[in-house]
């Protein structure tokens, strides 16, 4: 109805000069006083296509990381005292998107599992944190950057409620998450970058068989060459207490 849109509108635009702060609620208000027939729905569309839209000024979220949480600031101490996570992505062949999720021990540098779907939210973060929890027994801390998923109210809360602290890094410093972020690194040249995935259960099929491979077979340099799962099984004794105190020198991080 165009000659009808073109009256209401003359009354749209009257209201936009007089009251420029008022929204498009408060617009049908007015004019459903004034004896028009409108509603809401369609005022908002002809303020949307005539740009009389309110602006409204986000406000600017607040990080909660900082450096004192980075790897290097916070190390690890025992296995299950420091876990990392974080996201990558990639696609099936159909173009549609994979987002994966892993969870690394930073003391052992076990891959402790890998979340392969389509989409992750908070909600299934703390799910697949609380079934790894029932496996391994909860950690001290994990450590993250600040992704919406992670610093989520409902997430933090969910680990509070575990004693889990959350150690999350300063943004824009992806090197304060470096056992995880040497692992994505790795993990994308070693599989990713070398893998077209057909579908989601081949992806989550051959993701975890490199978890395993990584953890039972891969050896660190940072391990002295020892694989996740030898060092773990051995880091108890006299030496592997001598090794690991030589890896937390100022000179080596120990990270690949």
């Amino acid at each position: 109805m165009p000659d009808k849109d073109r009256m209401i509108l003359k009354r749209i635009h009257h209201f936009a000069q007089v009251y420029p702060r008022f929204g498009y609620r408060r617009v049908t208000a007015l004019l459903c006083r004034e004896g028009w027939k409108v509603n809401r729905k369609r005022v908002r569309r002809l303020r949307r296509e005539e740009g009389l839209q309110v602006l409204q000024k986000r406000k600017k979220r607040l990080s909660p990381g900082h450096s004192a949480q980075g790897c290097a600031k916070r190390r690890a101490k025992g296995p299950n005292d420091v876990w990392t996570y974080d996201f990558l992505f990639d696609a099936t062949l159909d173009g549609k998107s994979l987002k994966l999720m892993p969870v690394v021990d930073e003391f052992t540098r076990q891959v402790l599992s890998i979340m392969v779907a389509r989409s992750i939210n908070a909600e299934e973060v703390a799910r697949e944190i609380s079934r790894l929890v029932a496996i391994h027994g909860a950690p001290n801390c994990i450590r993250s950057d600040n992704g919406g998923e992670f610093i989520a109210h409902s997430l933090v809360k969910h680990f509070k409620a575990r004693s889990i602290q959350t150690l999350h890094v300063a943004p824009g410093a992806p090197w304060e998450n470096g056992y995880c972020e040497s692992f994505n690194s790795r993990f994308r040249d070693e599989l990713l970058n070398r893998e077209l995935f057909g579908n989601l259960l081949e992806a989550q099929v051959l993701i975890e068989r490199h978890r395993c491979f990584h953890n039972e077979e891969r050896p660190y340099s940072a391990l002295d060459y020892l694989t996740p799962d030898e060092f773990a099984a051995g880091f108890e004794t006299e030496e592997g207490a001598q090794f690991w105190a030589l890896q937390t020198t100022p000179k080596c991080l120990g990270l690949t």
